[in-house]
């Protein structure tokens, strides 16, 4: 997988996670998996795997096709 996808995928999507006070940072990504650390508000939000899986998972494979799935750590 293209690390500068995945980071350049996550750029567009960081100013609405931003808005809400919340960021996504870019941890690895190996065999179609992405490893991200939601901090900020979206760190302990009860919301946060809904964002996760919802929005961040499904925004990055709709842009780099090789990712199957998010993953937080």
């Amino acid at each position: 997988m293209d690390d500068k996808k995945i980071k350049e995928a996550l750029d567009l999507i960081r100013p609405r996670l931003q808005a809400d006070g919340g960021d996504v940072e870019f941890v690895s990504a190996e065999e179609g998996v992405v490893k991200v650390r939601l901090t900020g508000a979206c760190g302990g939000c009860p919301m946060a795997t809904m964002t996760l899986k919802s929005g961040i998972e499904r925004f990055l494979r709709d842009r780099v096709p090789e990712v199957k799935a998010v993953e937080s750590v």
